[in-house]
C-alpha cells in the first residue's frame, strides 16, 4: 500500500474482526491495515515483504489450517491465525500447518504489538528455496506436515494426530474437527455432511492403505477424512449435503468392490455407509451430526451393507 507504511493484511469476511484490528492498529506507528475477503487473492497478489497476514480462523469458504499450509512457502510474510480467547488447540495446530502463532480475539493493539515484533525475524523461505525447485505434488499428506513443522514438538504433534496404518486423521483430531466445522456451517449458514463408513471384521495393513486410498480418490481437499476405530472411518464434508455426501459414499463401495478388497478371512469386503447432514431441525449441536451418522451406519451395517441416511 502507499506512504512507505507497511500492511497488516486481514483475511476475513467477519467486519467485526476488520473493526477489531484497525482499532488495534490505530495507536501502532508505520503500519496499516489491508483487508483481504479470501485467501486466494494472497497468492495472486503477494503482500509484501515485511507484511504480517492475519487469517480468520472461520474464514467463509475453506480451511483456515489448510488455507496456512497453502500460503506457507508461497509468501515471505508472517501468518497469524485469529482464533478464539480460550482456544487451547489452534497455536500448536496452526505451527503444524506453517502459521507462525495466533492471535486471540478481541485483537487488542498489545497483542498486536507483539505480532508485529515477531514479525522482524527471517523471512520463511520459498518453496523452491526449501526444496531444490522441485516440488513433489505426489507426497503424502503426512510427509508434507512433517516438512512445514518448524520443531521437534510440532513434528510429534503431526505424528500424535495422524493413524499410523493409514495416515489419515485419529479419533483426537476427528473430535476437534467436528466442533470447529460444525461451528463453522452454523455461523454461516453452509451445510456440512457427516459421513461414518466401516467394514465387519478385520483387515491386512495392506488392505486398509489400499481403503484410505479410495477415501483419498474420491474426496476433496477440504474435506477431512479420519480412522474412527479399527474397521470404521468418520469423514467430515463441508459445503455438502446429503445428495453429495451419497455420491462420495456410493463411489467409495464401487471402487472397494472393483479392487477386490477382503478381510483377513478372505471374505469380500462389504462397506456400510451412514450420513447426515446440517441444517436439520433434529440437529442442534456436534453430537447429534454424529450420533445421527452413527444410527444411519449401524442400520446400514445390520441391513448387510449399503448406504443408509437420517
Amino acid at each position: 500500500m502507499g506512504d512507505g507504511l507497511r500492511t497488516i493484511h486481514i483475511v476475513t469476511t467477519d467486519e467485526s474482526i476488520v473493526a477489531q484490528t484497525r482499532a488495534a492498529c490505530a495507536s501502532l506507528e508505520g503500519w496499516e491495515v489491508g483487508v483481504r475477503r479470501d485467501s486466494e487473492s494472497l497468492l495472486s497478489e503477494p503482500p509484501a515483504q515485511g507484511d504480517v497476514v492475519l487469517v480468520d480462523k472461520f474464514l467463509r469458504g475453506g480451511n483456515v489450517y489448510e488455507t496456512c499450509a497453502a500460503l506457507v512457502g508461497k509468501t515471505r510474510c508472517r501468518i497469524f491465525v485469529v482464533c478464539e480467547y480460550d482456544n487451547q488447540n489452534a497455536e500448536a495446530i496452526s505451527r503444524f500447518c506453517g502459521a507462525t502463532g495466533v492471535l486471540r480475539s478481541p485483537i487488542s493493539a498489545s497483542q498486536l504489538r507483539v505480532v508485529l515484533d515477531e514479525s522482524g525475524g527471517p523471512r520463511p523461505q520459498m518453496i523452491e528455496e526449501r526444496r531444490g525447485g522441485e516440488v513433489d505434488s505426489k507426497a503424502l499428506p503426512e510427509a508434507l506436515l512433517v516438512e512445514i513443522a518448524t520443531g521437534k514438538e510440532d513434528k510429534n504433534l503431526v505424528h500424535a494426530l495422524v493413524d499410523p496404518e493409514t495416515s489419515l486423521f485419529n479419533y483426537a483430531f476427528l473430535n476437534y474437527k467436528l466442533d470447529e466445522e460444525f461451528k463453522r456451517a452454523r455461523r454461516f449458514h453452509q451445510p456440512l455432511s457427516c459421513v461414518m463408513l466401516g467394514f465387519e471384521g478385520q483387515a491386512s495393513d495392506d488392505c486398509m492403505r489400499e481403503l484410505a486410498s479410495i477415501f483419498l480418490c474420491t474426496s476433496r481437499d477440504t474435506d477431512v477424512l479420519g480412522r474412527f476405530d479399527e474397521n470404521s472411518f468418520l469423514f467430515l464434508l463441508p459445503n455438502t449435503g446429503p445428495d453429495g455426501a451419497r455420491i462420495m459414499a456410493n463411489r467409495v463401495r464401487e471402487l472397494a468392490t472393483e479392487r477386490g478388497l477382503r478381510d483377513l478371512v478372505g471374505d469380500p469386503m462389504e462397506i456400510s455407509v451412514g450420513i447426515s447432514w446440517y441444517p436439520l431441525d433434529s440437529i442442534n449441536q456436534k453430537e447429534d451430526l454424529y450420533a445421527r451418522a452413527r444410527e444411519a451406519f449401524v442400520a446400514a451395517r445390520n441391513a448387510g451393507g449399503g448406504v443408509a441416511s437420517c
